[in-house]
């Protein structure tokens, strides 16, 4: 199952998912559809997870979809069905990271085409090494991005930009992804520089981090969005793990928090 496509190892409440398609670039098969939805699917279901980082082995992050494997059978891909809340099968490999109730924060090298930077860009971070391609390069096949990149874009690229780089499928460089908005930023390193970051994050009140990732994910009118700040707000206070955050300010030591 994920064993054959992606791997995933939790440490700390850190989850190090990497899509582990080497010899391919991690490029997108139906096996890897298949894995990466039973990742998320794993992530979901385990106890105690703060955050995750998600890489790929190898030289690139993912190459997109593996043409070869997916004209030899893989297009018989169900994306009528919507098997995962809003979102098919094809989609959940990306929308399912933005859904998953920890922050996802991607270290991205190499190459993110296609179908890579639609998974990408599910993470709530994206940290990319210098050099880094990327591109929404499905209009060179003759189709549109269709793995939740638009859901997923928008908010985050400009119009014009987003509209330019799907109509031409350009590739463009980490370090214009980050004035595009597809990038946070970059880092020699960013597999460390993920794990770094997601080690602070599970540092910090677990249920604060799922309401501040439920706030971020929110979709409404200005009126929806106070309120649910304020509900998110009540349930937090005076609860046992926001006691401890301020006991441990100002007892100036580590804080211990349960799930």
């Amino acid at each position: 199952m994920s064993e054959q496509r992606v791997t995933i190892a939790v440490e700390d409440g850190v989850a190090d998912v990497r899509l582990a398609r080497a010899d391919k670039m991690n490029a997108i098969d139906p096996e890897m559809f298949a894995g990466i939805v039973a990742a998320i699917a794993e992530l979901e279901a385990t106890p105690g997870l703060r955050a995750v980082v998600l890489s790929g082995e190898g030289r690139a992050f993912c190459a997109g979809l593996d043409m070869a494997s997916m004209a030899s059978g893989g297009s018989g891909i169900d994306i009528h069905t919507r098997a995962h809340g809003p979102a098919n099968v094809v989609q959940q490999v990306a929308w399912g990271w933005r859904a998953l109730p920890v922050p996802v924060i991607a270290a991205v090298h190499g190459v993110a085409f296609g179908g890579g930077l639609q998974i990408a860009s599910g993470a709530d971070v994206r940290i990319a090494a210098p050099g880094t391609r990327l591109s929404a390069m499905e209009m060179k096949w003759g189709i549109v991005p269709d793995m939740a990149g638009f859901g997923l874009w928008k908010g985050n690229v400009r119009d014009d930009v987003l509209r330019e780089l799907v109509y031409t499928a350009r590739e463009f460089s980490a370090e214009e992804a980050i004035s595009f908005g597809f990038v946070t930023r970059i880092a020699e390193n960013p597999q460390a520089e993920a794990m770094a970051l997601a080690r602070a994050i599970a540092g910090r009140n677990p249920h604060a981090i799922r309401a501040a990732k439920r706030l971020c994910n929110h979709e409404g009118d200005a009126a929806s969005a106070l309120m649910l700040e304020s509900v998110e707000q009540a349930k937090l206070m005076r609860s046992p793990n926001q006691t401890e955050a301020v006991m441990a300010n100002m007892q100036k030591r580590a804080p211990v928090f349960t799930d």
